[in-house]
């Protein structure tokens, strides 16, 4: 075979690389926002969640929340009589999303509270609710704060996609092994993966970068 013949089954990984990518990526951008406000909140119960949910998930490794959703959790269920298997991709997708979750909580949770006390106060002079406060004065000011960490997270979360192919879901990193062990062309098929996931990384910072512009922006024009 040649080193041609190997992109066209690459690129369908990459494909499957892309979607794990967009779809975590969102799903963790709403659980950091979700349990970075709730670890910050008066709500006790709340809080204690959102405190567990952060420490469980950045306390244990990516893998084995990979494996106990795709593995054990269907036993678990199967033990009190309920279907509980996870399609590979959903897995995936939840694995992902609810590990770079935790970790993007922490980035909410230093934005928000590093937004100066002065603009809590005057939220307060003008009779504005703690509701109104966060909504409408302290998160658009802390969103550019977190902007570049979260770019950070999202190319680790790229990476770390590769942890799928561990469930036989069929991503970049799967496709390269799979033609790997039928030719045994480890050199070419580890430079074209290393180019690859290069190339999507740079792609995905340019993104972030993107939305950081934006969101600057946003607050400026806001201001």
């Amino acid at each position: 075979m040649q080193w041609t013949d190997y992109i066209s089954p690459l690129m369908q990984g990459a494909w499957v690389t892309v979607q794990l990518t967009v779809f975590s990526t969102i799903l963790g951008a709403v659980l950091a926002f979700v349990f970075g406000i709730g670890k910050l909140s008066s709500n006790w119960a709340f809080r204690a969640i959102s405190v567990a949910y952060i420490e469980v998930f950045r306390g244990t490794s990516l893998l084995v929340q990979l494996f106990w959703l795709y593995f054990a959790l269907p036993l678990a269920g199967t033990a009190m009589g309920i279907d509980l298997r996870l399609p590979p991709v959903l897995a995936g997708v939840l694995a992902l999303g609810l590990n770079i979750g935790a970790y993007g909580a922490e980035v909410v949770r230093g934005a928000i509270a590093a937004v100066h006390q002065d603009q809590h106060e005057a939220a307060r002079a003008l009779n504005f609710s703690a509701r109104q406060t966060l909504w409408g004065i302290v998160i658009p000011q802390a969103i550019p704060e977190m902007m570049p960490s979260f770019g950070n997270l999202a190319v680790q979360n790229l990476k770390d996609t590769a942890l799928v192919s561990l469930i036989s879901l069929g991503d970049l990193t799967f496709r390269a092994e799979q033609i790997r062990n039928f030719t045994q062309d480890s050199t070419t098929i580890y430079s074209m993966l290393l180019v690859m996931y290069f190339g999507m990384a740079l792609v995905l910072t340019a993104i972030m970068r993107g939305l950081e512009r934006y969101a600057t922006r946003w607050r400026t024009a806001r201001s």
